[in-house]
Protein backbone atom coordinates (compact mmCIF):
# COMPACT_ATOMS: atom_id res chain seq x y z
CA UNK A 1 0.00 0.00 0.00
CA UNK A 2 1.07 3.77 -0.92
CA UNK A 3 1.97 6.25 1.62
CA UNK A 4 -0.89 8.43 -0.11
CA UNK A 5 -3.08 4.59 0.11
CA UNK A 6 -2.37 4.84 3.75
CA UNK A 7 -3.12 8.30 4.83
CA UNK A 8 -6.43 8.23 2.61
CA UNK A 9 -7.54 4.68 4.58
CA UNK A 10 -6.12 6.19 8.10
CA UNK A 11 -8.41 9.03 7.50
CA UNK A 12 -11.51 7.32 6.72
CA UNK A 13 -10.96 5.22 9.30
CA UNK A 14 -10.80 7.71 11.98
CA UNK A 15 -13.90 9.72 10.29
CA UNK A 16 -16.43 6.10 10.34
CA UNK A 17 -14.88 5.70 13.91
CA UNK A 18 -15.69 9.25 14.81
CA UNK A 19 -19.32 8.99 12.89
CA UNK A 20 -19.92 5.79 15.07
CA UNK A 21 -19.19 6.89 18.39
CA UNK A 22 -21.51 9.60 17.74
CA UNK A 23 -24.29 8.17 16.38
CA UNK A 24 -24.36 5.52 19.58
CA UNK A 25 -24.23 8.55 22.06
CA UNK A 26 -26.98 9.88 20.19
CA UNK A 27 -28.89 6.71 19.66
CA UNK A 28 -29.87 3.67 21.01
CA UNK A 29 -27.87 0.82 20.23
CA UNK A 30 -30.26 -1.16 18.01
CA UNK A 31 -30.89 2.39 16.60
CA UNK A 32 -30.36 2.02 12.69
CA UNK A 33 -27.92 5.08 12.25
CA UNK A 34 -26.02 3.32 15.02
CA UNK A 35 -26.03 -0.28 12.71
CA UNK A 36 -25.21 1.33 9.36
CA UNK A 37 -22.40 3.43 11.03
CA UNK A 38 -20.69 0.60 12.67
CA UNK A 39 -21.48 -1.72 9.40
CA UNK A 40 -19.90 1.14 7.39
CA UNK A 41 -16.79 1.14 10.13
CA UNK A 42 -16.57 -2.71 9.49
CA UNK A 43 -16.10 -2.01 5.62
CA UNK A 44 -13.43 0.06 6.15
CA UNK A 45 -11.24 -2.20 7.98
CA UNK A 46 -12.03 -4.88 5.74
CA UNK A 47 -9.84 -2.79 3.18
CA UNK A 48 -7.44 -1.95 6.16
CA UNK A 49 -6.91 -5.40 7.04
CA UNK A 50 -6.24 -6.64 3.45
CA UNK A 51 -2.86 -5.20 4.05
CA UNK A 52 -2.11 -5.18 7.48
CA UNK A 53 -3.04 -7.97 10.65
CA UNK A 54 -4.02 -5.19 12.81
CA UNK A 55 -4.77 -1.33 13.08
CA UNK A 56 -4.17 0.95 15.83
CA UNK A 57 -5.56 4.10 16.80
CA UNK A 58 -4.03 6.05 19.45
CA UNK A 59 -3.37 9.76 20.68
CA UNK A 60 0.08 10.29 20.60
CA UNK A 61 0.64 14.20 22.66
CA UNK A 62 -1.55 16.03 20.89
CA UNK A 63 -2.45 14.53 17.27
CA UNK A 64 -4.60 11.11 16.28
CA UNK A 65 -2.16 8.40 15.20
CA UNK A 66 -3.95 5.79 13.17
CA UNK A 67 -1.21 3.46 12.40
CA UNK A 68 1.55 5.28 11.68
CA UNK A 69 -0.15 8.46 10.30
CA UNK A 70 -1.16 11.18 12.23
CA UNK A 71 -4.52 12.52 11.56
CA UNK A 72 -4.69 16.43 12.14
CA UNK A 73 -6.58 17.53 14.96
CA UNK A 74 -8.66 20.24 12.95
CA UNK A 75 -9.75 17.77 10.69
CA UNK A 76 -14.07 17.55 10.33
CA UNK A 77 -14.84 15.83 14.42
CA UNK A 78 -11.32 14.70 15.17
CA UNK A 79 -11.22 16.82 18.11
CA UNK A 80 -14.28 15.23 19.18
CA UNK A 81 -12.88 11.70 18.29
CA UNK A 82 -10.12 12.66 20.66
CA UNK A 83 -12.45 14.14 23.15
CA UNK A 84 -14.72 10.64 23.06
CA UNK A 85 -11.14 8.80 23.57
CA UNK A 86 -9.71 10.19 26.14
CA UNK A 87 -12.76 10.69 28.16
CA UNK A 88 -13.36 6.78 28.07
CA UNK A 89 -9.75 6.42 29.85
CA UNK A 90 -7.99 4.94 26.68
CA UNK A 91 -4.80 5.72 25.04
CA UNK A 92 -4.80 3.12 22.15
CA UNK A 93 -7.40 0.92 20.27
CA UNK A 94 -6.17 -2.09 18.55
CA UNK A 95 -8.19 -3.84 15.87
CA UNK A 96 -6.85 -6.76 14.88
CA UNK A 97 -8.21 -8.51 11.18
CA UNK A 98 -11.06 -10.66 11.58
CA UNK A 99 -13.00 -8.04 13.72
CA UNK A 100 -16.60 -9.24 13.90
CA UNK A 101 -19.49 -6.73 13.97
CA UNK A 102 -20.42 -7.70 17.64
CA UNK A 103 -16.90 -6.77 18.58
CA UNK A 104 -17.10 -3.51 17.19
CA UNK A 105 -20.37 -3.12 18.43
CA UNK A 106 -19.47 -3.63 21.68
CA UNK A 107 -16.60 -1.38 21.43
CA UNK A 108 -18.22 1.73 20.12
CA UNK A 109 -21.37 1.65 22.42
CA UNK A 110 -18.82 0.89 25.23
CA UNK A 111 -16.88 4.17 24.50
CA UNK A 112 -19.83 5.64 23.46
CA UNK A 113 -21.67 5.38 27.19
CA UNK A 114 -18.85 5.92 29.01
CA UNK A 115 -19.65 9.13 30.56
CA UNK A 116 -22.81 7.46 32.25
CA UNK A 117 -20.14 5.26 34.56
CA UNK A 118 -20.85 5.72 38.26
CA UNK A 119 -19.26 8.78 40.49
CA UNK A 120 -16.33 6.93 42.73
CA UNK A 121 -15.66 4.24 39.73
CA UNK A 122 -12.37 4.65 37.68
CA UNK A 123 -13.67 5.26 34.03
CA UNK A 124 -10.94 3.47 32.07
CA UNK A 125 -11.04 0.07 34.51
CA UNK A 126 -14.21 0.30 33.88
CA UNK A 127 -13.97 0.63 30.23
CA UNK A 128 -11.31 -2.21 30.30
CA UNK A 129 -13.04 -4.73 32.04
CA UNK A 130 -16.08 -4.55 29.31
CA UNK A 131 -13.78 -4.98 26.12
CA UNK A 132 -11.21 -7.49 28.06
CA UNK A 133 -13.26 -10.47 26.18
CA UNK A 134 -12.99 -9.26 22.76
CA UNK A 135 -10.87 -11.50 20.39
CA UNK A 136 -10.06 -9.14 17.90
CA UNK A 137 -9.61 -5.64 20.15
CA UNK A 138 -7.29 -4.56 22.33
CA UNK A 139 -7.44 -1.57 24.36
CA UNK A 140 -4.93 0.22 26.71
CA UNK A 141 -5.25 3.01 29.71
CA UNK A 142 -3.97 6.08 29.56
CA UNK A 143 -0.88 6.43 31.50
CA UNK A 144 -0.98 2.75 32.22
CA UNK A 145 2.67 2.91 32.01
CA UNK A 146 5.17 5.05 34.34
CA UNK A 147 6.40 8.14 31.93
CA UNK A 148 9.60 9.04 32.55
CA UNK A 149 10.06 12.61 33.36
CA UNK A 150 12.75 15.25 33.85
CA UNK A 151 13.92 13.64 36.75
CA UNK A 152 15.28 10.62 34.99
CA UNK A 153 18.73 11.96 36.74
CA UNK A 154 17.75 10.29 39.73
CA UNK A 155 18.77 6.90 40.39
CA UNK A 156 15.40 6.18 42.24
CA UNK A 157 13.17 6.88 39.85
CA UNK A 158 15.55 4.96 37.60
CA UNK A 159 16.05 1.52 39.59
CA UNK A 160 12.00 2.07 40.04
CA UNK A 161 11.89 1.95 36.01
CA UNK A 162 13.96 -0.72 36.15
CA UNK A 163 11.99 -3.06 38.31
CA UNK A 164 9.13 -2.02 36.97
CA UNK A 165 10.18 -3.41 33.40
CA UNK A 166 11.80 -6.65 34.75
CA UNK A 167 7.95 -7.11 36.88
CA UNK A 168 6.36 -6.53 33.08
CA UNK A 169 8.56 -8.71 31.57
CA UNK A 170 7.48 -11.72 33.93
CA UNK A 171 3.88 -10.83 32.75
CA UNK A 172 4.95 -11.25 28.94
CA UNK A 173 6.25 -14.43 29.51
CA UNK A 174 3.23 -15.95 31.59
CA UNK A 175 0.81 -14.02 28.79
CA UNK A 176 2.65 -16.14 26.18
CA UNK A 177 2.99 -19.08 28.11
CA UNK A 178 -1.03 -19.39 28.78
CA UNK A 179 -2.30 -17.17 25.67
CA UNK A 180 0.35 -18.33 23.03
CA UNK A 181 1.76 -14.93 22.42
CA UNK A 182 2.72 -11.85 24.63
CA UNK A 183 1.11 -8.27 25.16
CA UNK A 184 2.54 -6.53 22.27
CA UNK A 185 1.29 -3.18 23.47
CA UNK A 186 2.46 -3.61 26.97
CA UNK A 187 5.61 -4.92 26.04
CA UNK A 188 5.49 -1.54 23.57
CA UNK A 189 4.91 0.95 26.19
CA UNK A 190 7.97 -0.30 28.38
CA UNK A 191 10.23 -0.55 25.92
CA UNK A 192 9.28 3.32 25.08
CA UNK A 193 9.71 4.17 28.76
CA UNK A 194 13.47 2.57 28.68
CA UNK A 195 14.61 4.22 25.47
CA UNK A 196 13.49 7.46 26.60
CA UNK A 197 15.49 6.66 30.02
CA UNK A 198 18.51 5.24 28.06
CA UNK A 199 18.65 8.83 25.88
CA UNK A 200 18.74 10.60 29.37
CA UNK A 201 20.97 8.74 31.36
CA UNK A 202 22.71 5.80 29.81
CA UNK A 203 25.17 5.36 31.99
CA UNK A 204 22.80 5.26 35.59
CA UNK A 205 20.14 2.41 33.60
CA UNK A 206 22.85 0.69 32.14
CA UNK A 207 24.97 0.26 35.66
CA UNK A 208 21.17 -1.14 36.66
CA UNK A 209 21.84 -3.90 34.39
CA UNK A 210 24.94 -5.60 36.28
CA UNK A 211 22.70 -6.15 39.36
CA UNK A 212 22.75 -9.81 40.19
CA UNK A 213 19.28 -11.18 40.68
CA UNK A 214 19.72 -14.89 40.37
CA UNK A 215 15.64 -15.62 41.19
CA UNK A 216 14.75 -13.51 38.35
CA UNK A 217 17.37 -14.91 35.79
CA UNK A 218 14.78 -15.01 32.75
CA UNK A 219 13.31 -11.61 33.54
CA UNK A 220 16.28 -9.81 34.20
CA UNK A 221 18.16 -11.33 31.47
CA UNK A 222 15.06 -10.26 29.24
CA UNK A 223 15.37 -6.47 29.92
CA UNK A 224 19.01 -6.53 29.93
CA UNK A 225 19.91 -7.50 26.45
CA UNK A 226 17.13 -4.91 25.95
CA UNK A 227 18.89 -2.16 27.61
CA UNK A 228 22.40 -3.30 26.41
CA UNK A 229 21.35 -3.70 22.73
CA UNK A 230 19.34 -0.41 22.94
CA UNK A 231 22.43 1.09 24.20
CA UNK A 232 24.80 0.06 21.26
CA UNK A 233 22.47 1.28 18.97
CA UNK A 234 22.38 4.53 20.06
CA UNK A 235 25.99 4.53 20.34
CA UNK A 236 25.41 4.07 16.38
CA UNK A 237 23.89 7.03 15.70
CA UNK A 238 19.74 4.69 15.84
CA UNK A 239 17.33 7.18 17.38
CA UNK A 240 13.25 7.06 18.00
CA UNK A 241 11.11 4.56 16.09
CA UNK A 242 13.83 2.38 14.99
CA UNK A 243 15.40 2.23 18.10
CA UNK A 244 12.26 1.21 20.35
CA UNK A 245 11.95 -1.57 17.72
CA UNK A 246 15.52 -3.14 18.25
CA UNK A 247 14.64 -2.78 22.50
CA UNK A 248 11.48 -4.31 21.63
CA UNK A 249 13.21 -7.12 19.51
CA UNK A 250 15.73 -7.61 21.95
CA UNK A 251 13.25 -8.00 24.77
CA UNK A 252 11.57 -10.83 23.18
CA UNK A 253 14.83 -12.23 21.63
CA UNK A 254 14.35 -15.78 23.75
CA UNK A 255 10.44 -16.08 24.26
CA UNK A 256 10.65 -19.26 22.37
CA UNK A 257 12.04 -20.55 25.38
CA UNK A 258 8.37 -20.84 26.95
CA UNK A 259 7.72 -24.04 24.47
CA UNK A 260 11.09 -25.45 26.32
CA UNK A 261 10.35 -28.06 28.97
CA UNK A 262 10.93 -26.86 32.30
CA UNK A 263 13.01 -29.81 33.08
CA UNK A 264 15.30 -28.71 30.59
CA UNK A 265 15.19 -25.22 31.07
CA UNK A 266 15.89 -25.07 34.38
CA UNK A 267 18.59 -28.07 34.84
CA UNK A 268 20.99 -26.74 36.77
CA UNK A 269 23.60 -29.30 35.54
CA UNK A 270 25.12 -29.37 31.90
CA UNK A 271 22.62 -30.11 29.12
CA UNK A 272 22.97 -33.48 27.77
CA UNK A 273 23.51 -33.56 23.92
CA UNK A 274 19.47 -34.27 23.00
CA UNK A 275 18.74 -31.93 26.03
CA UNK A 276 20.79 -29.33 24.06
CA UNK A 277 19.31 -29.93 20.82
CA UNK A 278 15.63 -29.72 22.96
CA UNK A 279 17.48 -26.09 23.95
CA UNK A 280 18.16 -25.18 20.30
CA UNK A 281 14.53 -24.85 19.08
CA UNK A 282 13.97 -21.64 21.30
CA UNK A 283 15.23 -19.81 18.45
CA UNK A 284 12.59 -21.43 16.06
CA UNK A 285 9.48 -21.32 18.44
CA UNK A 286 10.24 -17.91 19.16
CA UNK A 287 10.13 -16.47 15.60
CA UNK A 288 6.91 -18.57 15.15
CA UNK A 289 5.38 -16.59 18.73
CA UNK A 290 6.20 -13.54 17.09
CA UNK A 291 5.38 -13.73 13.79
CA UNK A 292 1.63 -14.41 14.90
CA UNK A 293 1.81 -11.88 17.91
CA UNK A 294 0.18 -8.52 16.25
CA UNK A 295 1.30 -5.09 16.68
CA UNK A 296 5.31 -6.75 16.52
CA UNK A 297 7.84 -5.66 14.64
CA UNK A 298 8.86 -7.38 11.61
CA UNK A 299 12.47 -7.04 13.25
CA UNK A 300 11.23 -8.96 16.26
CA UNK A 301 11.05 -12.60 14.90
CA UNK A 302 13.78 -12.28 12.76
CA UNK A 303 15.99 -11.38 16.08
CA UNK A 304 14.66 -14.20 17.91
CA UNK A 305 15.53 -16.97 15.21
CA UNK A 306 19.21 -15.40 14.50
CA UNK A 307 20.57 -14.52 17.74
CA UNK A 308 22.27 -17.77 18.28
CA UNK A 309 24.27 -17.50 14.65
CA UNK A 310 27.16 -16.07 14.13
CA UNK A 311 29.26 -14.10 11.22
CA UNK A 312 31.13 -17.17 10.18
CA UNK A 313 28.15 -19.36 9.88
CA UNK A 314 28.29 -21.07 12.67
CA UNK A 315 25.69 -21.28 15.86
CA UNK A 316 22.15 -22.29 15.30
CA UNK A 317 19.34 -23.05 14.24
CA UNK A 318 21.12 -25.85 12.83
CA UNK A 319 21.99 -25.78 8.85
CA UNK A 320 20.87 -22.20 8.45
CA UNK A 321 23.39 -19.73 6.18
CA UNK A 322 23.16 -16.16 6.12
CA UNK A 323 24.79 -13.82 3.57
CA UNK A 324 24.99 -11.60 6.65
CA UNK A 325 23.26 -11.18 9.90
CA UNK A 326 20.86 -8.36 10.77
CA UNK A 327 22.49 -5.35 12.60
CA UNK A 328 19.64 -6.27 15.37
CA UNK A 329 20.62 -9.69 15.93
CA UNK A 330 24.35 -8.72 15.98
CA UNK A 331 23.92 -6.08 18.93
CA UNK A 332 21.51 -8.50 20.23
CA UNK A 333 23.88 -11.59 20.25
CA UNK A 334 26.52 -9.49 22.02
CA UNK A 335 24.36 -8.68 24.58
CA UNK A 336 22.93 -12.05 24.78
CA UNK A 337 26.48 -13.53 25.27
CA UNK A 338 27.81 -10.57 27.60
CA UNK A 339 24.37 -10.17 30.52
CA UNK A 340 24.72 -14.61 30.25
CA UNK A 341 28.53 -14.48 30.86
CA UNK A 342 28.52 -12.11 33.78
CA UNK A 343 25.59 -13.43 35.51
CA UNK A 344 25.61 -15.66 38.64
CA UNK A 345 23.84 -18.82 38.35
CA UNK A 346 23.33 -21.90 40.12
CA UNK A 347 25.56 -23.86 37.35
CA UNK A 348 27.73 -21.03 36.73
CA UNK A 349 30.22 -18.08 38.54
CA UNK A 350 29.70 -14.74 36.85
CA UNK A 351 32.47 -14.22 34.57
CA UNK A 352 34.72 -10.40 34.70
CA UNK A 353 34.12 -8.42 31.66
CA UNK A 354 37.69 -8.65 30.45
CA UNK A 355 37.15 -12.31 29.61
CA UNK A 356 33.93 -11.78 28.53
CA UNK A 357 34.68 -9.97 25.93
CA UNK A 358 37.93 -12.25 25.35
CA UNK A 359 35.33 -14.73 24.60
CA UNK A 360 33.18 -12.29 22.23
CA UNK A 361 37.16 -11.93 20.05
CA UNK A 362 37.63 -15.54 20.38
CA UNK A 363 38.37 -17.71 17.16
CA UNK A 364 40.23 -14.61 15.47
CA UNK A 365 37.11 -12.52 16.05
CA UNK A 366 35.01 -14.13 13.25
CA UNK A 367 32.10 -15.10 15.50
CA UNK A 368 30.97 -11.65 15.89
CA UNK A 369 31.10 -8.23 13.72
CA UNK A 370 34.64 -6.98 15.91
CA UNK A 371 33.60 -3.22 15.51
CA UNK A 372 30.77 -3.81 16.89
CA UNK A 373 32.53 -5.82 19.71
CA UNK A 374 35.15 -2.91 20.24
CA UNK A 375 31.99 -0.25 20.14
CA UNK A 376 30.72 -2.52 22.74
CA UNK A 377 33.86 -2.50 25.06
CA UNK A 378 33.66 1.28 24.41
CA UNK A 379 30.05 1.03 25.99
CA UNK A 380 30.37 -0.73 29.05
CA UNK A 381 34.06 -0.03 29.68
CA UNK A 382 36.30 -3.16 31.38
CA UNK A 383 34.91 -2.22 34.50
CA UNK A 384 31.15 -1.10 33.93
CA UNK A 385 29.81 2.09 35.35
CA UNK A 386 28.29 0.93 39.10
CA UNK A 387 31.44 -1.97 39.58
CA UNK A 388 32.72 -1.17 43.21
CA UNK A 389 36.54 -1.58 42.63
CA UNK A 390 39.82 -1.75 44.44
CA UNK A 391 42.05 1.03 42.78
CA UNK A 392 46.07 0.16 42.36
CA UNK A 393 46.30 2.69 45.50
CA UNK A 394 44.74 -0.30 47.57
CA UNK A 395 41.27 2.82 47.85
CA UNK A 396 37.27 1.60 46.71
CA UNK A 397 36.11 3.33 44.46
CA UNK A 398 32.42 3.24 42.27
CA UNK A 399 33.12 3.30 38.15
CA UNK A 400 31.25 6.27 37.46
CA UNK A 401 31.97 6.40 33.55
CA UNK A 402 33.36 4.33 31.16
CA UNK A 403 36.59 5.79 29.10
CA UNK A 404 36.24 5.23 25.51
CA UNK A 405 39.98 5.42 24.72
CA UNK A 406 40.94 3.19 27.21
CA UNK A 407 38.35 0.92 29.26
CA UNK A 408 40.95 -0.21 31.67
CA UNK A 409 40.74 3.34 33.24
CA UNK A 410 37.64 4.82 33.43
CA UNK A 411 36.74 7.75 35.94
CA UNK A 412 35.67 6.56 39.41
CA UNK A 413 33.96 8.04 42.80
CA UNK A 414 36.55 7.03 45.93
CA UNK A 415 34.90 6.57 48.58
CA UNK A 416 37.00 4.54 51.07
CA UNK A 417 40.73 5.09 51.83
CA UNK A 418 43.14 2.08 51.75
CA UNK A 419 42.37 1.53 54.85
CA UNK A 420 38.89 0.36 54.62
CA UNK A 421 37.37 3.36 55.98
CA UNK A 422 34.68 5.39 54.38
CA UNK A 423 35.40 8.89 53.21
CA UNK A 424 33.43 11.71 54.85
CA UNK A 425 33.62 13.34 51.16
CA UNK A 426 34.12 11.00 48.68
CA UNK A 427 35.90 12.44 45.44
CA UNK A 428 35.66 11.93 41.35
CA UNK A 429 38.96 11.16 39.85
CA UNK A 430 39.89 10.60 35.96
CA UNK A 431 41.67 7.69 35.68
CA UNK A 432 43.65 8.49 32.72
CA UNK A 433 44.84 11.60 33.52
CA UNK A 434 45.65 10.93 36.97
CA UNK A 435 48.66 13.45 38.19
CA UNK A 436 51.87 11.96 40.25
CA UNK A 437 51.06 9.88 43.27
CA UNK A 438 47.67 9.58 42.35
CA UNK A 439 46.08 5.86 41.44
CA UNK A 440 46.11 5.42 37.79
CA UNK A 441 44.68 2.20 36.88
CA UNK A 442 41.67 -0.63 38.58
CA UNK A 443 43.72 -3.55 40.13
CA UNK A 444 40.38 -5.92 41.06
CA UNK A 445 36.42 -6.05 40.68
CA UNK A 446 34.74 -5.92 44.28
CA UNK A 447 31.87 -7.89 45.74
CA UNK A 448 30.21 -4.66 46.84
CA UNK A 449 28.08 -7.33 49.40
CA UNK A 450 31.03 -7.90 51.29
CA UNK A 451 31.18 -4.08 51.75
CA UNK A 452 27.54 -3.58 52.48
CA UNK A 453 27.84 -0.70 49.81
CA UNK A 454 25.20 -0.21 47.53
CA UNK A 455 27.10 1.73 44.59
CA UNK A 456 24.50 3.04 42.67
CA UNK A 457 23.72 5.24 45.30
CA UNK A 458 26.87 6.90 44.44
CA UNK A 459 26.09 7.70 40.59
Amino acid sequence: MSTSQRARFADDLARKLAAALRGAQLYAGNHPLVTRNIAALNDTLTLVHASTPSVAIGIVGDELVVGDTPIPRAAENMGELMRRIQQAGIERIVIDRGVEVDELTKLVLTVAKSESVAPGKNRSDEVAAALAKLSHIRVGRLQVEQRVDAAVGDIATIRRLYDDAVTLAGNLWESAQTEGIPDADAARGMVDNLAQAVAQNRTALLALTALKNYDNYTFTHMVNVSLLTMGQARGLGIEGPLLREFGLSALMHDIGKVRTPTDVLNKPDKLTEAEFEIMKRHTIEGAEILRKTPEMPALAPVVAFEHHLRVDGTGYPNGVKRDGLNLGTMLCGIADVYDAMRSQRAYQQAFPTDRILAVLQRNDGKQFDQNLVRRFAQLVGIYPAGNLVRLDSGEIAVVVRTYAPDPYRPRVRVIMNKEGAKLDRPYDLNLWESDEGQPTTVQAPLDPAVYQIDPLTYL
